[in-house]
């Protein structure tokens, strides 16, 4: 009698990314991808929302010095990554459902644009950083200058990671890892869409 073999990385295809896994996770269960994601991502979503609830009781303490500061952030720039990253996480999406259909190459496609977007995300940030620090911002500022780089370097650098987990994807791009890997990049444009907001339009 054969015996069945469990799907593993090197697999082109798995037949249901959403199927539930054996174990019990809990809300967790049944969610696309590997729940151990979900359990990262919503562990990374109380850090963030703690950062903002943080800015935002900085704001009520200080809200001269918190308008002042703002004042200076680039909010076009801000407004053209929000477009940037919610078209990347759309390839992604598009890449999910190539990958249901064992369409590798083309998987592998959606992912590189969406990836390709990533890094110009980095790279429009970094021209901000680059404008801020020349104008003597820094960790050191204190107050909304502080905040404003820990959130959004916090930010940067769960981008990175996601660069990196869509390229293992990539690597390997079965039903269930795309899924996974995009199940993070939404985690990365959700919190970008909260960020934007909070740090550089409300008042």
């Amino acid at each position: 009698m054969t015996r069945s073999r469990t799907p593993t990385l090197t697999d082109s295809t798995i037949p249901d990314a959403a199927a539930p896994p054996a174990d019990d996770w809990g809300p967790f269960t049944g969610l696309p991808g590997h729940p151990l994601m979900w359990v990262l991502i919503g562990s990374e979503l109380l850090v963030f929302g703690a950062a903002l609830l943080g800015l935002l009781g900085g704001r009520i303490a200080d809200p001269v010095g918190f308008r002042l500061a703002q004042d200076h952030l680039d909010r076009l720039a801000g407004g053209v990554n929000t477009l940037v990253l919610l078209t990347s996480g759309l390839f992604v999406a598009i890449a999910v459902v190539r990958a249901k259909a064992a369409r590798v190459a083309a998987t592998r496609g959606w992912l590189a644009a969406s990836a390709g977007l990533g890094l110009m995300f980095l790279a429009v940030k970094a021209v901000e950083y680059a404008t801020e620090i020349g104008a003597g911002w820094g960790l050191d500022s204190g107050g909304f200058i502080t905040l404003y780089f820990l959130i959004t370097g916090f930010h940067a650098l769960h981008v990175v990671m996601g660069l990196i987990i869509l390229g293992i994807v990539a690597r390997w791009p079965t039903a269930g890892n795309v899924a996974t890997g995009a199940a993070f990049w939404h985690m990365v444009d959700l919190v970008w869409l909260l960020v934007f907001p909070v740090v550089y339009l409300v008042r």
